[in-house]
């Protein structure tokens, strides 16, 4: 008891020196080395088997006293089709599911008693779920929720578009379960989406800190290839600038979950030519030039936690020693467009009424100011508040109803356009993409963002 009291209280130390180090940064790119102290496969699980058990104990009663929902059950249906839920739950050492289906049950008993965790399968932080292995595992079951008698009973479906992580119960599995209670005990089943998105979302303490960490990796990552170490300007190709990281997720011991992406803007004959990385495309137009404006897309997975990072460079012409104005001004631009929306995280407020407010704003301001925010964590684009969409600059029904809480991580993913005088006042597109945790001082970067563009020279 002792053990665990005192670590609360560490995890609780690590939120405050979180939150100081928010509050006192001043943004811009790192220059911590993150990439130079990345731990031990055994450390990592260690460490992600810490936030697992910190977050069953805390993070699921708050839940679901939030949601009303005062049993979860989580149901697969064995090996090769999993809730999507499921690997969360787990840490580094799984559930089995082989030969069956299998099933993790939280039951919540006040708050004098607390939660109680089942599970049919393996794992260290659950009690074995007291069902006959000899039956049928739904009649086992239906008997044990029988016993417990919970009011409401929450199960994985959803219906709201960008939430499938919430969908996890197979129809066979819920027409099973609905057969195995009965009516009365049937009729208390309800969705348990919020709880999905809920458990998803919410980061403890000690992910928090961690996080800083996770996103300099990133950072680390970017300074390094978006320099001459790996780029020649008017030799080197962006698939080849992919293809070297890569290669160095690889050394590392790094995942990704997307890309890497570039995107080149390049003003050629008194317009502004858009490339991509990986587009059919004539060899040339490929090579980085002399003059370009480079931009990256990359996401990292490290310590179980997500990345999402956009960030530019410029290629000096020969002779130069800074980009031009204009784009220096355009990249201010979208920092003013960072600081007015960060500013709109409210707790509870809704993604709609932060995009809405935050778009009224850059408007007044005359910012041509796109909006995309997602959340980020266990996912890339994962559970929570979507704030805008790239294809869709209004409210988003169901992703954008939802509320905004404490303690969640965001890519504050965004663009302005603006008029450069440098490329004949031609519009060029400034796109940032930086990682934010919202928490009880406001939403702020967790690493910085990029404030100046990276010089290739």
């Amino acid at each position: 008891m002792k053990s665990g009291r005192l670590r609360k209280v560490s995890f609780l130390f690590l939120l405050s020196l979180f939150a100081a180090y928010l509050c006192a940064q001043d943004y811009g790119p790192t220059a911590v080395r993150d990439i130079q102290n990345i731990l031990p496969l055994k450390e990592q699980l260690s460490i992600m088997e810490q936030y697992l058990a910190w977050r069953l104990d805390h993070i699921i009663p708050d839940l679901m006293r939030r949601e009303g929902i005062d049993m979860w059950l989580i149901i697969s249906s064995g090996e090769y089709h999993r809730d999507p839920i499921g690997p969360s739950l787990f840490g580094t050492n799984g559930i089995s599911y082989f030969g069956g289906t299998g099933t993790v049950v939280f039951h919540d008993r006040g708050q004098a008693l607390g939660v109680e965790r089942f599970s049919s399968g393996r794992g260290k932080l659950y009690k074995t779920l007291p069902i006959d292995r000899n039956k049928d595992p739904f009649e086992g079951l239906a008997g044990f929720i029988k016993e417990r008698n919970p009011k409401k009973i929450g199960i994985n479906t959803s219906r709201t578009k960008y939430w499938s992580f919430a969908d996890g119960i197979t129809a066979s599995n819920k027409e099973r379960l609905v057969e195995a209670l009965g009516p009365d005990f049937s009729s208390r089943l309800v969705s348990a989406e919020r709880l999905c998105v809920g458990w998803l979302e919410t980061r403890s303490p000690q992910e928090l800190s961690i996080y800083r960490h996770i996103c300099g990796l990133a950072h680390d990552l970017i300074a390094e290839f978006f320099s001459n170490k790996v780029i020649i300007p008017d030799v080197t190709t962006t698939d080849e600038v992919v293809w070297w990281i890569r290669q160095k997720y690889i050394e590392l011991g790094l995942d990704s979950w997307f890309g890497p992406y570039f995107t080149t803007q390049r003003y050629e004959d008194g317009k502004v030519k858009f490339l991509r990385s990986g587009s059919p495309a004539p060899e040339n137009e490929n090579v980085i030039m002399r003059g370009d404006l480079l931009h990256c897309d990359i996401g990292i997975v490290y310590l179980g936690l997500c990345t999402d990072n956009q960030e530019n460079t410029y290629v000096c012409q020969i002779g130069e020693n800074d980009a031009p104005q204009g784009l220096k001004d355009a990249l201010g631009k979208a920092n003013r467009v960072q600081d007015i929306f960060l500013n709109e995280f409210k707790d509870k407020r809704t993604g709609n009424e932060i995009f809405l407010a935050s778009i009224e704003k850059t408007k007044k301001e005359n910012l041509n100011a796109s909006i995309y925010t997602h959340p980020l964590g266990i996912h890339g684009h994962a559970a929570g508040a979507f704030i805008g969409l790239i294809s869709k600059q209004e409210p988003i029904p169901g992703v954008g109803d939802y509320p905004v809480y404490l303690n969640t991580c965001h890519s504050i993913e965004l663009h302005v356009m603006a008029n450069v005088p440098e490329w004949g006042n031609q519009e060029v597109r400034m796109a940032l993409e930086e990682d934010a945790a919202f928490t009880k001082e406001g939403c702020r970067f967790i690493d910085g963002r990029q404030t100046k563009l990276y010089l290739i020279k």
